[in-house]
């Protein structure tokens, strides 16, 4: 009698698991109600963003100042505050940033500059922040970005800035000494590296090519895997990519998307050397925006003479007098003459919110250069 309760015990628990087919036709029923429920509000929401749009059109405003970013930080942190499963933040993120790219785009997408070409990671990093309503435009060089935003051929560009490996990309550092573009946002991008190529493995590799921070990133996996072939310096991984496709013997260090662009195979997957392999990448637009409640602010000055014994000790001194908290700093060369330098510092707030702003206009009465160079929200995951 106990066995023969013990398997229909058993047999009303898979029953449980597993819904009958009338029960599965019943749940569908529900998803395709709620499907048309989903609809009806993006397409609700599409219109109240083409009134939006039609009011500041009417005001002589343009494309470019349609995209708020600490208006959109705002909608996506909301939604991560009321999100209680099953779906992570990261998805729920995906979802309405591609929703709000799609309803901002409805009279014209925003122009995107990127250091391109196709399937490089800073193009991933656009997607990522703008959605792929975004018209992406890929440029040679980072000079290039920061042209095509400062002509009004693009309203807004991604240039990558620091990867967490391999530390700083310079060229964006000093770009900003001659332009004056403002920093609007943030990228945060995992990065994972693959091993692509024409052939079916390890073996038939004569050379591999990459950007010289995918190399670096990667440096301890060749040593152990590929040791002994030739590691050549490309402008980028997309470039790498291509070449993997036309030479024999050649492949590349690039993310997923360059091997679908190149029709490479994937050799090894996941080969950086830490698991933690980030770049941040910034977002460069025309002007400053407001506050959005959680926010980041990068500064470059410098106090003159920098090689004046506690120089930096004097310019940093109101931040901590003022309890601002400096999440980086950085040196490079003034270019002024040799051994003069410039600082870049991100700190924690807006430039127009207290106490950063009192610990700023103290900032500016000790430096003989002194620039905002951006106040934007902090990356959403």
């Amino acid at each position: 009698m106990k066995a023969r309760a013990k398997k229909k015990t058993n047999r009303a628990s898979r029953s449980e698991k597993t819904p009958p087919a009338a029960q599965i036709g019943s749940l569908r029923e529900r998803i395709d109600a709620i499907d048309e429920r989903i609809h009806q509000l993006i397409n609700e929401r599409a219109q109240v963003a083409r009134q939006v749009g039609a009011a500041k059109t009417a005001q002589g405003l343009h494309t470019a100042d349609f995209y708020r970013p600490e208006r959109e930080a705002q909608v996506l942190r909301r939604a991560m505050e009321r999100n209680e499963g099953p779906l992570r933040d990261e998805e729920i993120v995906r979802l309405f940033r591609e929703i709000m790219s799609a309803c901002l785009a409805q009279e014209e997408p925003l122009k995107v500059a990127f250091l391109g070409p196709e399937g490089t990671f800073s193009q991933q990093a656009v997607l990522k922040h703008f959605g792929h309503s975004a018209r992406a435009l890929p440029m040679g060089e980072i000079r290039e970005v920061f042209e095509e935003v400062q002509a009004g051929h693009a309203d807004f560009g991604v240039v990558p800035i620091e990867n967490s490996t391999e530390g700083t990309v310079n060229h964006t550092l000093d770009m900003f000494l001659v332009s004056p573009l403002k920093i609007c946002g943030e990228v945060e991008l995992r990065i994972h590296q693959h091993l692509m190529g024409k052939m079916q493995g390890l073996p038939q590799i004569s050379r591999v090519v990459s950007h010289q921070q995918s190399l670096a990133q990667c440096r301890h996996w060749l040593d152990e895997h590929l040791p002994g072939i030739e590691r050549i310096t490309a402008s980028s991984n997309a470039e790498a990519a291509r070449r993997a496709r036309d030479e024999a013997g050649t492949a590349a260090i690039a993310g997923q998307t360059a091997a679908e662009v190149y029709g490479l195979n994937l050799i090894a997957n996941d080969i950086e050397d830490r698991p933690d392999n980030t770049t941040r990448f910034l977002v460069i637009g025309r002007k400053l925006f407001d506050a959005s409640g959680n926010d980041k602010t990068t500064l470059l000055f410098s106090g003159g003479d920098t090689q004046s014994p506690g120089t930096l000790h004097r310019l940093l001194t109101p931040l901590a007098r003022n309890n601002i908290s400096m999440t980086r700093i950085e040196s490079r060369p003034s270019r002024k003459h040799k051994w003069d330098y410039v600082f870049f510092i991100d700190v924690q707030g807006h430039a127009s919110e207290q106490p950063l702003k009192q610990a700023l206009d103290a900032l500016k009465k000790e430096a003989s250069l002194f620039r905002v160079l951006g106040s934007y929200p902090c990356a959403v995951l």
